[in-house]
């Protein structure tokens, strides 16, 4: 092991010792927010020191066993132990290499996952409804729980715009990946020649502020609208102002939602989505910068014209960036993302290790 990843894990290790202290601080106890966030510290620096006091113990007998190798009559038993420790060595670095990666402090917030029709008209609109339908599936799949926040449909049963809020373990971390172009080919229903077409979608994944650290949103520097609720809804629709529409001015980015009947819980959610937007303008702002002196190869949740490709006549997904090709449409418009998913944050996680590699030459 190299001499640097041995002093941080003895750091990690007095961080450990801290975090018990502080945890058994009754005033830190009463503190719910600052108890969850160190709890979740230290199950993460607990894993982390665990791995590497079993790495020291397989040093320690990898070097007795060498010793016992010396011996004719210990030779074969050695050789089976040295074998076994240096197996188990390579495996728990690479472990410990990976836990200490730089980790995004978002990775654990919530999202929403916006979903805009973009070329291709009343097609691009019944996409956008495929998708929605995709993410629905997965966050089933990963027990998360979903909350349509705002939905303006098309005439065909497509969408124009959907916004989520999805809220569970590790969301946004999982998530964040899919922000970007989403691009189809096939043969639209309203397509008679039988011609296949391309249209495309845009996805943009945001993270849920936590509440400590939302952003102050001034009521001077903000438009609100009220209007009447359209689509679905029996009685409801077109009878009261119910739908709010804000509008932050320095920046122009908007938010909207109408799924309520309550006006105040419509501006309430509204509220939140326009926080989380321009947190994202910000966050993205800092990674634009950050990124200026290398290219990343999977993004950070930049707007890229095509991340992937759904193509229907060959039942195949192609997610651009890192190549992968699956020839499991269905699967995957049901919701099964895990492949692509695991395959991006693989990715990423190699490219950090390429880095943390050049960082100790």
């Amino acid at each position: 092991m190299k001499p640097a990843l041995r002093q941080q894990l003895d750091r990690y290790a007095e961080r450990l010792a801290e975090l018990d202290s502080l945890l058994a601080d009754p005033a830190v106890m009463k503190d719910g927010a600052g108890f969850r966030a160190l709890s979740r510290e230290h199950v993460e620096v607990a894993g982390l020191v665990e791995r590497s006091l079993r790495h020291r113990q397989r040093e320690s007998d990898l070097a007795a066993a060498r010793e016992l190798a010396t011996d004719p009559e210990m030779a074969e038993m050695a050789a089976e132990e040295i074998a076994s420790a240096e197996a188990e060595l390579e495996r728990l670095e690479a472990e410990l290499q990976r836990l200490m990666l730089p980790r995004d402090p978002d990775d654990g917030r919530n999202a929403f996952v916006e979903i805009r029709a973009g070329t291709g008209g009343d097609e691009s609109a019944l996409f956008a409804g495929d998708l929605l339908r995709m993410y629905t599936r997965y966050a089933e799949r990963q027990g998360w729980k979903l909350e349509l926040m705002n939905a303006n449909e098309s005439d065909l049963g497509g969408y124009k715009e959907a916004v989520l809020r999805v809220e569970g373990e590790g969301v946004f971390g999982k998530l964040k990946y899919e922000s970007g172009g989403h691009r189809v080919q096939r043969v639209p229903v309203t397509e008679t020649q039988g011609r296949i077409h391309t249209s495309a979608c845009t996805v943009a994944v945001l993270s849920e502020p936590d509440e400590a650290a939302e952003i102050t949103l001034n009521p001077a520097e903000l438009r609100i609208d009220t209007f009447r609720a359209s689509g679905a809804g029996g009685q409801h629709v077109n009878k009261t102002d119910s739908a709010v529409r804000v509008t932050h001015l320095p920046t122009g980015l908007v938010a909207e939602c109408q799924d309520d009947r309550s006006q105040h819980r419509n501006k309430a959610k509204a509220l939140a989505v326009l926080a989380a937007r321009l947190r994202d303008r910000e966050r993205n702002e800092r990674l634009a910068k950050e990124a200026a002196t290398r290219k990343s190869l999977v993004g950070s949740g930049d707007r890229s014209d095509r991340i992937r490709t759904y193509n229907f006549p060959q039942g195949r997904v192609t997610d651009h960036r890192i190549n992968l090709t699956l020839y499991q449409l269905g699967a995957v418009l049901d919701g099964e993302l895990e492949p692509l998913v695991d395959g991006l944050l693989a990715a990423r996680e190699a490219e950090l290790l390429a880095e943390m590699e050049i960082g100790d030459r």
